[in-house]
């Protein structure tokens, strides 16, 4: 079980506060625990929408899998002290992951901890930011920035798509996506196309039978899935599976299930696993074949006029659904 310590900073936005905590709470509810503490200079903390919070002065002890989150506030108001801003460099020099959302990237310019690294903000602060730490990088027009587990958002309703993010990046896209479809809510928003996860990317619409069968190719993606299982599933014929399938999504079951092969090797990859384990993963493809595209951060490592009916995109036999490329997003990350 890990630990996500909120430091509270009077005037605290409260959505900036109870975005993320819910995210986690409901991973808590999907079999993925954490504890959730609130800590802060005062037992008090005032927010900008009136209601005050309660806050513990004392920190817990954290382990480098401890999360800490800095909500944004609003005013004039300058974060926590020197010993609070040492827990910040503290945690982060031990391995621990620490995040601002809005406002929250400030305190952790004045801990040191964005200098020499890429970081956002809310827009109407992106400047002041970047004049007040000039060995930072401020990148614009983006909801969220990881560097060196530094993780910084533009604020308010962004910071549920960070935390969403660190989902991601601790328990897998699976969970990411079961969290964000507990919470309604269906697209992870990103500041580039790599950013949003296939499990999300394809989740924004309303039909109940296709959500049906992406839950069975979700907790199979591994296995070869023919038609004739998803159309048992949803209850209805092969050719309706995937014309219901393709007018949702605008991919065939087996192009999803491909992008979803390809996220979890990126992921095992970007956790220190080896491409052979990755590979294993990824059923048909080869170590070679994750490790560049993965590197390549391209759903498909295929040309756009090949085929995939009969044909993985490696070059290896799968005959389990007959199939169309996948779209290929926009290339560059943020």
């Amino acid at each position: 079980m890990s630990r996500v310590v909120f430091l509270l900073i009077p005037q605290a936005h409260l959505l900036d506060v109870a975005g993320p905590a819910q995210v986690f709470s409901t991973a808590d509810d999907l079999g993925h625990p954490h504890t959730l503490t609130y800590v802060g200079e005062s037992t008090e903390i005032a927010t900008v929408q009136g209601l005050p919070l309660r806050a513990e002065t004392s920190w817990p002890p954290l382990t480098p899998d401890d999360l800490i989150i800095v909500p944004g506030w609003r005013g004039p108001t300058r974060p926590a002290g020197a010993p609070t801003l040492r827990r910040l460099r503290d945690h982060h020099a031990a391995g621990g992951t620490v995040a601002g959302v809005c406002a929250g990237a400030d305190a952790l310019g004045r801990a040191g901890l964005l200098d020499d690294r890429r970081c956002t903000t809310h827009h109407t602060v992106q400047d002041e930011l970047a004049r007040l730490y000039p060995r930072t990088h401020v990148v614009k027009d983006a909801l969220y920035v990881e560097d060196d587990r530094i993780v910084t958002s533009a604020g308010v309703a962004s910071g549920i798509d960070v935390a969403l993010h660190l989902i991601t990046t601790r328990h897998g896209p699976y969970t990411a996506g079961q969290v964000a479809r507990a919470m309604l809510v269906h697209t992870h928003r990103g500041g580039t196309a790599e950013q949003i996860s296939p499990l999300l990317r394809w989740r924004s619409h309303v039909d109940e039978t296709v959500h049906r069968i992406q839950d069975l190719i979700e907790t199979r993606f591994t296995e070869r899935l023919p038609l004739s299982l998803l159309a048992e599933a949803a209850d209805c014929s092969e050719r309706t599976v995937t014309r219901l399938f393709t007018r949702a999504t605008g991919l065939t079951p087996l192009a999803y299930q491909t992008a979803l092969r390809l996220e979890r090797a990126e992921h095992l990859l970007t956790r220190g696993a080896t491409a052979e384990v990755a590979a294993r993963e990824w059923a048909s493809r080869t170590p070679a074949c994750c490790a560049d595209s993965a590197h390549a951060r391209c759903p498909l490592p295929i040309d756009e006029g090949v085929r995939m009916s009969g044909v993985s995109a490696c070059g290896g036999p799968d005959s389990s659904m007959a199939t169309r490329p996948l779209p290929r997003p926009g290339r560059g990350r943020t």
